[in-house]
């Protein structure tokens, strides 16, 4: 059995959610830090602060644990990085956010990182990448450590944050000039842990739910019934993953064969695609949504 910390905070609903999704519900109690998963893999299940998350599963505390990308860089941590987990903190799926230094929008002599004067003062909550990027620079500046709100300290001469789209940064008048890193939330597994082989067949097997959760957002299946002569044309309209699986009906007409198609499509296309796909001849058109898909 396995034991797993997640993420406390801005990650927090966003992960209970995943989990919920992949059957591998995070039932809470009234005391919040001990939820419970039933499930025969699970012993364990522990609510933490993504920041202290890779340095716990690192030393063995947890089997496996969800955090930032920008987290297991700020610590340092020797992880192995199981899986993406395409999801933030606003939305079910997004793509990387972003550790951004930026200068106040109406300095006119700062136009990027190279132009940060030395001795700048910088608030961050991630002062050892800020101090990694700078020295990569050969820059010396002066890092205060933010506990928060890092977006209101007007009185230092940079920030480095991370953001999701900077709206927050260009309401506080913060001009980004720099992206430090990249960052996404990372299903992480202790090394001795992922060495052991029934243990790593337990990871894998929850990273096989919970990835197969995220690929099948946004998509939907679509089935429908084609007539012979019109499935080419159908058929070449469909933005599948892969080839569409198509079957024939059974007590079909020899004279006019018809056949059963099935496709995955993108959830944003499918309210155009459907009249399209019926204009074209196709008929009993179906929408199914999709929970997972496992590749």
């Amino acid at each position: 059995m396995i034991t797993i910390a997640i993420p406390k905070g801005s990650l927090e609903a966003q992960t209970l959610l995943l989990f919920k999704q992949a059957d591998l519900e995070i039932k809470v109690t009234s005391r919040e830090y001990n939820p419970r998963i039933e499930d025969p893999r699970i012993e364990r299940v522990k609510i933490l602060r993504p920041q202290e998350i890779p340095e716990y599963v690192e030393k063995g505390y947890f089997d496996v644990g969800i955090t930032g990308k920008d987290w297991i860089e700020e610590r340092g941590a020797d992880v192995v990085e199981v899986a993406d987990l395409s999801y933030s903190k606003t939305a079910e799926k997004e793509g990387a956010v972003k550790i951004v230094l930026a200068v106040q929008a109406d300095r006119a002599d700062v136009k990027e990182a190279k132009d940060i004067k030395p001795q700048s003062k910088i608030s961050t909550e991630y002062p050892n990448l800020t101090k990694s990027f700078f020295d990569r620079l050969g820059i010396p500046v002066q890092i205060f450590f933010s506990y928060g709100a890092t977006e209101a300290k007007d009185m230092m001469d940079c920030i480095v944050e991370l953001t999701e789209t900077g709206e927050t940064l260009r309401k506080n008048n913060w001009l980004i000039i720099d992206t430090i890193l990249e960052s996404s939330t990372k299903l992480i597994a202790n090394k001795d842990s992922w060495s052991d082989a029934e243990k790593r067949r337990e990871i894998e097997e929850v990273r096989t739910l919970l990835s197969g959760v995220i690929e099948a957002r946004g998509k939907v299946l679509l089935s429908m019934n084609v007539a012979e002569n019109k499935l080419k044309e159908v058929v070449s309209v469909l933005p599948a993953m892969k080839r569409p699986t198509i079957s024939q009906l059974y007590d079909s007409d020899n004279n006019q064969r018809s056949y059963a198609v099935e496709t995955v499509v993108s959830k944003r296309e499918v309210n155009i695609l459907i009249p399209k796909l019926k204009s074209m001849g196709a008929e009993d058109i179906i929408e199914i949504d999709i929970t997972k898909i496992v590749r």
